[in-house]
């Protein structure tokens, strides 16, 4: 369904209330969420169709830094983002990069292995949160 270095999970929800899902658990965490992009809306408003697929940029400085501190290209894929979006049958999907691609991508040392696995850890978390019945 999705490209190599992509995890998708299932949502209950629709997409708009799995976004708005996403977002409280990340506030809750205290991270911060630097941009909400509908791409449905803009395409509605460019006169285009599209399903429901709304875009979270988000994350922490404590979190991105020590990534772009060992090499700076990282920056190209932080923040994090997580795209909540339906799929032709109606189904309802949240999907964000794979930390380890990022540091594949991006050739990360043992230097970002810590915040590689608190990306990894608090991502797979706030996503459960998010897609929780």
């Amino acid at each position: 369904m999705t490209g190599p270095g992509m995890i998708t999970v299932a949502s209950p929800w629709s997409v708009e209330a799995t976004a708005d899902r996403l977002e409280a658990a990340l506030t809750g965490a205290g991270l911060l969420v630097f941009a909400r992009i509908d791409h449905a809306g803009n395409a509605a408003r460019a006169g285009m169709e599209l399903r429901p697929t709304e875009l979270l940029i988000f994350g922490h400085p404590k979190g991105g830094t020590p990534l772009m501190r060992d090499r700076q290209t990282s920056g190209l894929d932080l923040p994090v983002k997580a795209l909540a979006w339906q799929d032709e049958t109606g189904r309802t999907w949240l999907t964000c990069n794979d930390a380890r691609w990022l540091a594949d991508r991006h050739g990360l040392g043992a230097g970002s292995e810590q915040a590689l696995e608190a990306v990894e850890s608090g991502l797979s978390r706030l996503v459960e949160q998010a897609v929780a019945p």
